[in-house]
């Protein structure tokens, strides 16, 4: 018996960390089910920040603004935010050369764009790489994804031409496709990242564990093959 083909949207953000565990949690699942489920993973656009100014604001003060946490409660939940990182196999600590620049938190706006182009013009597989290389851009080198040329670089990295991705950046299509990708977020009532929908049907909201993905995957299945 072959696997059975699922299409999962994934509503998500660069800035948002739980969209990185939700992500990898969701890889360990469909590995486990690689005999049962042959899925194809599209990425939407979801803006946590919209508003976030273009110089960026530090993530433990935009932490304590947004959500009205202290200090000490902002490095708390950094702290187990970055053991369920591990239990998930993503590290958030800094990774790239010399000391560790301040954690900031960065208009993604720009970022989407890019990642609705890839996905238009190179497939799934193409923008999930390019998902995972803002993911790391941001959360372990921690390079500014609001930046033009920062973009361009990290969209080379994956293979998509400079130029394109340059152009990309300034494409009015591209930008009204994330304005429409956001707008459907909110038809299926997401409010927030990440949400994942299979088969355009089925909705699972929030960050899950493997077990959690791999036994819904399976009850689509059983319903769809029934």
């Amino acid at each position: 018996m072959s696997a059975h083909p699922v299409t999962i949207d994934i509503w998500s953000d660069v800035m948002c960390p739980w969209c990185v565990i939700g992500t990898r949690q969701l890889e360990t699942a469909l590995s486990a089910l690689r005999d049962e489920v042959a899925a194809t993973i599209r990425f939407h656009p979801f803006e946590l920040n919209p508003d976030m100014p273009a110089h960026g604001e530090d993530q433990r003060a935009h932490i304590m603004r947004k959500y009205g946490r202290s200090a000490d409660e902002a490095v708390q939940g950094r702290e187990r935010l970055r053991e369920v990182g591990r239990q998930a196999g993503y590290a958030f600590d800094y990774t790239g050369p010399g000391d560790p620049p301040p954690a900031m938190m960065w208009n993604t706006r720009a970022a989407h764009k890019l990642l609705v182009m890839a996905l238009r013009d190179h497939g799934p597989q193409l923008q999930g790489r390019l998902k995972h290389a803002l993911f790391d851009a941001h959360f372990q080198a921690r390079r500014n994804v609001g930046d033009a040329q920062v973009l361009v670089d990290i969209a080379a990295s994956v293979g998509i031409d400079p130029d394109a991705a340059r152009a990309a950046l300034h494409d009015a299509e591209l930008d009204a496709i994330v304005t429409a990708g956001e707008q459907q977020a909110w038809d299926w009532n997401i409010t927030g990242v990440p949400a994942m929908i299979i088969n355009g049907k089925y909705l699972i909201p929030g960050a899950q564990d493997p077990a959690t993905y791999a036994n819904a995957l399976r009850r689509v299945v059983a319903k769809e093959t029934a």
